[in-house]
């Protein structure tokens, strides 16, 4: 009997925790913007390598205006290539895998300066949040409990992939860190022997001088 309840209680640990990874890692935005009458507003989010992303973003006009006005996009990755432009629109969507680990910048502006307030509504997934279930689902022929666990396997990899590439980040930033560190220190000695070498010349000069005048 206490084994049946040691496991029921297991189980409930289980499942709470899958429930807490998969909060965690719900990486689906909703994200609105005013776009003004003329410039650009953008928003970015840090990813590292083999990332999916997918988003879907459509035009509002604050003032009701019909035809309803019409934006441009652009999504740039850390290193400045262009993943989706798109001109003259009013909903479109983009996707695509990280090949590089950075900020990725999507910006739009308005088409027309004229054409009243502006507001666009971002969905924007990543990661996990970006994966179709169900379509995972109906060509694996899995569902219900056995789904669920596949979700928590790709949380758990999902972890997994950000440890890493926060320990490597933080090997990264030691090493630039030491690296400023060294020199520094070098960039001191230098400058305390220079401080050092000039009061030395300073010194012999001044000896000098009163020698010549007989001062001393």
């Amino acid at each position: 009997m206490s084994n049946i309840m040691g496991g029921n209680a297991n189980m409930r640990k289980l499942m709470y925790f899958a429930v807490i990874v998969c909060l965690l890692l719900q990486k689906g935005e909703a994200i609105w913007l005013s776009l003004p009458a003329s410039g650009t507003k953008c928003v970015s989010e840090e990813l590292h390598n083999n990332v999916v992303v997918l988003a879907d973003y459509v035009v509002i006009s604050d003032d009701h205006v019909h035809p309803t006005p019409t934006i441009s996009a652009r999504v740039t990755s850390p290193y400045g290539n262009t993943l989706h432009h798109k001109e003259n629109i009013t909903h479109s969507q983009f996707a695509f895998t990280t090949t590089e680990a950075g900020n990725y910048l999507a910006c739009f502006w308005a088409d027309n300066p004229a054409g009243g307030s502006l507001s666009v509504n971002i969905d924007w997934k990543t990661g996990i949040a970006a994966k179709d279930w169900e379509s995972v689902a109906r060509k694996e022929k899995i569902e219900g409990i056995e789904l669920e666990l596949r979700k928590l396997e790709g949380a758990v990899e999902a972890i997994h992939e950000n440890l890493i590439y926060l320990k490597t980040r933080e090997s990264e930033m030691r090493s630039v860190s030491e690296t400023t560190n060294a020199r520094v220190a070098w960039f001191s000695i230098m400058s305390l022997g220079v401080c050092i070498l000039a009061s030395v010349l300073q010194i012999l000069y001044l000896k000098q001088y009163f020698q010549k005048k007989k001062l001393i």
